[in-house]
């Protein structure tokens, strides 16, 4: 594959594209940079009803996502084996995602992502593929739906020619290990608020510590994992 690729299977394939159609991922679509696939998982099942899922064994609330409609779902999607693109299970369970993994993804050939819906699917397909289990947060959707359009879209941007400037990705929340510093544009007043003087110095070393203060500080105050985090580095390595 030479573009950028990515399939998700789903239960629900008609919300995809969605807002990855518009914009800068849509336009990188149109031009060929990157492709999407969905996989209906329904399509999958073997009896009439289509049942895609089942009772939990051992009680409990909810349904399950049967083993084997997932597994023949993953065999279609997986059915070349050249493909080294991630395959990517998206759930609460996974480890958080991180802008180093989406910037390795983005840089790999593509992803391949498995939506769950409603409790969850039967641990033995999982053990039996073993997909990277990423979460988007700690918190609980309907299904992987949106978290698998968030991640495309975090993906996408960073593909080469995405996005306006090549330098932009660098200056973002997250690079270097700190959330991003505030920005400001005209009108030069807006509400009796001015921008801050250091901008408009064209002192570009002061400009430049100006933003670094302002993204540890944010940081500090709310993410102290993150600072805790680039803390710790900077012990290690010293000041940029």
């Amino acid at each position: 594959m030479s573009a950028w690729s990515a399939t998700v299977l789903t239960l629900f394939p008609e919300m995809f594209p969605g807002p990855l159609g518009q914009s800068l991922s849509g336009k990188a679509m149109d031009n060929g940079t990157w492709s999407l696939e969905t996989l209906d998982i329904r399509g999958f099942t073997s009896d009439k009803h289509a049942s895609v899922d089942d009772t939990p064994f051992g009680g409990g609330p909810g349904m399950v996502m049967r083993a084997d409609v997932v597994d023949a779902a993953l065999r279609e999607a997986r059915d070349d084996s050249a493909d080294d693109r991630a395959l990517i299970y998206l759930t609460p369970r996974g480890r958080p995602i991180t802008q180093t993994r989406v910037r390795a993804l983005a840089e790999g050939p593509g992803v391949v992502l498995l939506c769950g819906r409603y409790e969850g699917i039967d641990q033995r397909v999982i053990d039996e593929w073993e997909p990277e289990e990423l979460s988007i947060g700690d918190f609980v959707l309907s299904g992987g739906e949106p978290a698998a359009l968030t991640l495309i879209d975090a993906c996408v941007r960073l593909l080469p020619g995405v996005m306006g400037s090549d330098a932009s990705p660098e200056e973002e929340s997250f690079e270097g290990g700190l959330l991003e510093y505030p920005h400001y544009t005209r009108p030069r007043e807006w509400h009796d608020r001015e921008v801050p003087d250091v901008l408009l110095s064209g002192h570009h070393e002061k400009i430049e510590a100006w933003r670094r203060a302002e993204a540890e500080m944010v940081t500090k105050e709310r993410r102290p994992d993150l600072w805790a985090a680039y803390h710790a580095a900077r012990k290690r390595t010293g000041p940029r």
